[in-house]
């Protein structure tokens, strides 16, 4: 039996349009401990990895392990029948080919449900280790997501470079170039407005800005981005939700001058994560 009550549905509302794009169908895992999902998107450059805490719903149920196939764009178009101030239940039995969700109005004048179909995916679970990242950057997410939006006007990808001077964003198109660097900044009144660098060393990485334009629909769930870089590794782009949890994207650099496809550096051992060229 598995039963989630969400005061705050709205969050699940976000949380589903911030990976749809990026992921089609995917396998949200109920423990005793929380509710998550891991998946890559269809061309096998990016990851998405999320978390909502047991302790961060109002009720949670979840007698032994569960797996749901659930393709999110149909997910999606359920819960926006529900309204943004809306509590939320999802309720599965054990052994069930549906799972219910359950939205009621905040003085529970109204109350609505609708039963949904799964679906058998079969996906490997991804190792992800811990790692120590180079640099780590906590800035504005809407800043980010206006540079991102802003820098895919002029070319097709993105270097991120961080110095003791700050965070740089580069591009370069057949209009010609554009560089945007953001200055650490803690002195300010709000502290989500504030742009934190940890630097161990720099770092200068190249990615596809339509993966990070996608990343960027996620800005809803949080003020602020955490961008983690290492050299060699896929780039983390983690925003909160709430204090229950995240969603984190995992992106492997693209390596300059390649010719083919390029083998990143993998997450894990297994599987490997690949980043493609954009015309392929």
């Amino acid at each position: 039996m598995l039963e989630l009550r969400l005061v705050q549905g709205s969050l699940l509302k976000k949380v589903l349009e911030a990976i749809k794009d990026l992921v089609t169908d995917a396998n949200f895992d109920c423990s005793a401990t929380g509710f998550s999902l891991q998946a890559m998107d269809s061309s096998h450059v990016a990851l998405v990895a999320l978390l909502l805490r047991s302790e961060g719903f109002e009720h949670y149920r979840c007698d032994r392990n569960i797996s749901m196939g659930i393709n999110l764009n149909n997910m999606s178009k359920m819960l926006k029948c529900a309204g943004n101030d809306d509590i939320i239940t999802i309720k599965g039995d054990d052994g069930s080919d549906t799972v219910t969700f359950m939205f009621e109005s905040p003085n529970q004048d109204k109350i609505a449900d609708f039963e949904m179909k799964l679906m058998d995916i079969d996906s490997e679970h991804l190792g992800i280790p811990e790692a120590e990242y180079h640099a780590i950057v906590k800035m504005p997410a809407s800043e980010f997501a206006r540079i991102c939006k802003d820098l895919s006007t002029i070319g097709d990808t993105v270097v991120i470079s961080v110095t003791k001077e700050g965070v740089k964003f580069s591009t370069r198109g057949d209009i010609g170039t554009a560089n945007i660097v953001c200055r650490q900044n803690t002195s300010v009144d709000k502290p989500e407005e504030a742009t934190i660098i940890e630097m161990k060393e720099p770092v200068s990485l190249t990615f596809a800005l339509r993966y990070m334009n996608s990343f960027t629909k996620a800005t809803p769930l949080s003020n602020t981005v955490i961008i983690s870089l290492s050299s060699e590794l896929p780039v983390v782009v983690e925003y909160k939700v709430a204090e229950m949890g995240y969603v984190r994207y995992y992106l492997a650099p693209k390596i300059e001058d390649d010719e083919a496809d390029e083998v990143a550096e993998t997450v894990s051992k297994k599987p490997k994560v690949q980043a493609k060229n954009e015309d392929d």
